[in-house]
């Protein structure tokens, strides 16, 4: 931790959200400004009627994919929802935009290219320095020396998170006010076969809702933050291994949007990473996704980068 906090990474991550969370709290309130501008009221009934609306022309327009079609149609039908319950799903607020921030955040990859940024060299590094000799030539066992660097990653992961949620709290508290931790949210909506089923839709605080969303946050990042470790343990040079782990982030982005009629994408990490998107119940990049689903995927890509990063290390010759 201490070599960690000398790398000034902690300071690094800090001046990186402090920049681009007044940027987003600024857009959301330039667009909170601009629907009640084009529409002449702040009636949340009225934007939310007058987004269905538009998405039904887009709905009914030529020319748009399938896949489109029936994203639109669940996102209608999730939205009429809200309507008819008198349930405003955007409750001004610090507490709702944390929530919808958090949602966000995994699918612009920018909590998981955080992560990456944290861990890729906590081993590949010293070996490009060369203090990965001295460390190994201790009265140390190597699987200690690695389960160190590891416990202290997820430390590092678990204080980013806290950070990410506790500056996003502050910042956007002071624009759009401190209020609506107990507003109602809803969740549980299901998709079968395209369409929305509302059979499970669960009534929770706001709070608990943000609670569960950071949870499933940290985990995403909590399993980035495990294959970065065993990249950097199989790679001797840290530009290889960031380049390693970001064309594969990138390539589940690409695949969640091209390939969405290849059933075997769905076994790809990053495919999986968007587990708060089953939270708000939206329509699958790729048939076959559920929480279920992508939980076991993201525990079993963890769990098998954790047992070859150990055994990489202590078998390999990493004085080379």
């Amino acid at each position: 931790m201490e070599k960690m906090v000398r790398k000034k990474r902690i300071l690094v991550i800090f001046l990186i959200l402090s920049v681009l969370i007044p940027i987003f709290v600024y857009a959301q309130l330039q667009q909170t400004q601009e629907t009640v501008k084009r529409l002449g009221t702040d009636d949340w009934k009225v934007a939310l009627q007058q987004k269905i609306v538009d998405q039904q022309n887009r709905l009914n327009s030529s020319g748009i994919p399938e896949e489109w079609k029936s994203w639109l149609k669940v996102q209608i039908d999730q939205e009429q929802y809200y309507l008819d319950n008198n349930i405003n799903p955007t409750t001004p607020g610090a507490p709702t935009f944390i929530r919808e921030l958090i949602e966000q955040s995994i699918g612009w990859l920018l909590l998981p290219l955080l992560v990456m940024v944290i861990t890729i060299d906590i081993v590949s590094g010293e070996r490009s320095d060369g203090t990965i000799k001295l460390l190994l030539t201790r009265p140390v066992k190597r699987w200690k020396v690695l389960l160190s660097k590891c416990i202290s990653i997820y430390l590092l992961i678990s204080f980013l998170i806290v950070l990410y949620g506790l500056m996003a709290f502050i910042v956007s508290g002071f624009v759009f006010s401190f209020k609506g931790w107990t507003v109602p949210v809803l969740t549980g909506f299901i998709i079968k076969n395209n369409n929305l089923i509302t059979d499970s839709v669960q009534l929770i605080p706001q709070w608990k809702y943000v609670i569960m969303a950071f949870g499933l946050a940290w985990f995403v990042c909590i399993i980035i933050g495990t294959l970065s470790f065993m990249v950097s343990v199989l790679v001797r040079t840290t530009p290889a291994a960031m380049g390693i782990m970001l064309a594969a982030l990138i390539t589940g982005s690409v695949l969640s949007g091209l390939a969405t009629s290849w059933s075997g994408a769905k076994y790809f990490f990053s495919v999986n990473l968007g587990l708060t998107d089953y939270l708000q119940g939206q329509l699958p990049s790729i048939e076959g996704l559920n929480m279920q689903f992508s939980l076991i995927n993201l525990s079993v890509w963890g769990i098998a980068a954790l047992i070859i990063a150990f055994i990489t290390f202590i078998k390999q010759d990493m004085l080379g």
